[in-house]
């Protein structure tokens, strides 16, 4: 059994990084983890040649992307959240899954989990629930698949205005956005993935459940 663990977030080592990696190590099982910037691809055009063959009509690594998942025996999808939503590069590598739909379902079955990172609490009022649409974009790709989806891992992610060097003058700023007039750089910090429990919790049972699930077949 393998399991196929990537990430969209383009910062090195980033807290999405590190969480996929932690769901992959509490599986127990062989696994593979990407960062999707490594790679170059590009969303879907609806061309639907892929019919055919189950194989994508753009000549980029999103073919190789897709084999890795169709090879897969379970699948967790990191990301976060850029304007409330998922970011474009996790969204991409999902589209350029289409092609393992047709005919077959390649994907359909499998488990998979989701983690994403967002700096807006869901709390925060007068703002969008940008963890949940993250989640929800991912958890509904793979209910359209047929994948057995077993939950996600919500990380409290950093506003880009913390290390942009003007977070504290710029008045778009998204820390005071976020966090009130008062807010600062220095006030805001910066938030870690092993410094919440919760989401390192949520990491080890969403791996633990992968495991199980994948037991049973």
């Amino acid at each position: 059994m393998k399991v196929l663990g990537v990430s969209g977030s383009p910062i090195k080592n980033s807290n999405t990084d590190r969480a996929v990696q932690a769901v992959l190590d509490a599986t127990g099982l062989d696994s593979e983890f990407i960062k999707l910037s490594d790679y170059n691809f590009a969303p879907c055009r609806a061309s639907l040649k892929c019919v055919k063959d189950n194989r994508c009509s753009i000549e980029d690594d999103g073919i190789l992307l897709a084999e890795k998942a169709k090879d897969a025996d379970a699948l967790v999808v990191g990301g976060f959240t850029p304007y409330s939503t998922l970011d474009a590069r996790t969204k991409a590598f999902m589209e350029r899954l289409y092609p393992l739909r047709h005919q077959h379902g390649y994907m359909a079955g499998k488990p998979g989990g989701a983690v994403i990172a967002s700096c807006i609490h869901d709390s925060t009022e007068a703002l969008p629930p940008a963890g949940d649409m993250g989640i929800n974009a991912i958890q509904f790709y793979m209910m359209e698949e047929g994948m057995e989806f077993l939950g996600a891992v919500r990380i409290d992610g950093n506003v880009p205005c913390i290390r942009c060097g003007r977070g504290n003058e710029c008045k778009m700023s998204g820390i005071k956005m976020i966090y009130g007039p008062d807010a600062t750089v220095e006030s805001v910090g910066g938030n870690r993935f092993e410094d919440q429990p919760a989401a390192v919790a949520a990491s080890q049972e969403l791996g633990e459940n992968i495991s199980q699930a994948l037991s049973k077949t």
